[in-house]
């Protein structure tokens, strides 16, 4: 384990590369103001009524590829299906396409976890009152550390799973970021659908788990695992399995 970790350092040193311009202060400004306005807008109406039960189906129908557990597994199946292929192929491609595989599993299963622990220390540090007790508290209503989970609506830790995951596969795969985004509102929402947060939440959520996987992707390109680093110090994908269609074909 010490030497694994003294190469990590190794590997971090080595890569000179500037951090890249993130401008967190201006994304952090149109997150805040994001949620504020979602919590005076939308928050309310959303907690004083029930979804129709069209929309609540269609959420429980859904919500559940939000869960982290499925997501966990199929990120350790990865790493370790790629460190098994890594030992069996012979050829140093067909190996570093195995190598390949099994970072994306570690970068995955690095993105939920640890997003899901810090989303869910803030939640219960926070401890907002859940829609489900709108009428007895209201949306402003918070307990840190109760110790129940009717008060830790703030953030999703859905909607951060969702966020970390999305935004991971953005990076990973940018041709096709536009269906992530999509497709991370929908899920995210989903929390909404069935009346277990308040698009405050999920909006918070879905922000602090994008943000945490290109963090991530950064310390990873950082080390020379998975993603590497334009001259302006943004995190890009490194390629393994470039298209098998040969140009002009």
């Amino acid at each position: 384990m010490r030497a694994f970790w003294a190469s990590l350092d190794k590997r971090w040193r080595r890569n000179g590369a500037a951090m890249p311009p993130l401008r967190w202060q201006a994304c952090l400004f149109i997150t805040l103001n994001a949620v504020i306005l979602s919590m005076l807008l939308f928050d309310a109406p959303i907690g004083a009524s029930e979804p129709p039960a069209l929309v609540k189906h269609l959420g429980e129908m859904l919500t559940g590829f939000g869960d982290s557990a499925w997501l966990i597994y199929t990120s350790i199946l990865l790493f370790f299906q790629g460190r098994a292929g890594y030992k069996l192929v012979k050829t140093a491609r067909s190996k570093a396409q195995a190598l390949y595989v099994s970072w994306i599993g570690a970068y995955l299963f690095a993105t939920v976890v640890f997003s899901g622990l810090l989303a869910n220390l803030l939640k219960r540090a926070i401890g907002r009152a859940r829609p489900d007790h709108f009428h007895d508290y209201g949306m402003f209503s918070f307990t840190p550390f109760s110790g129940h989970a009717a008060f830790e609506s703030f953030p999703s830790g859905h909607s951060t799973t969702v966020g970390a995951v999305f935004a991971a596969f953005a990076l990973l795969f940018p041709r096709y970021r536009v269906v992530f985004v999509v497709c991370a509102i929908w899920l995210g929402m989903t929390r909404v659908m069935v009346g277990a947060h308040y698009p405050s939440d999920v909006i918070a959520g879905l922000a602090f788990g994008g943000w945490f996987s290109l963090l991530t992707a950064i310390i990873f390109a950082r080390c020379g695992l998975l993603f590497t680093l334009a001259p302006d110090g943004w995190p890009i994908a490194k390629r393994f399995f470039p298209d098998t269609k040969k140009p002009g074909a």
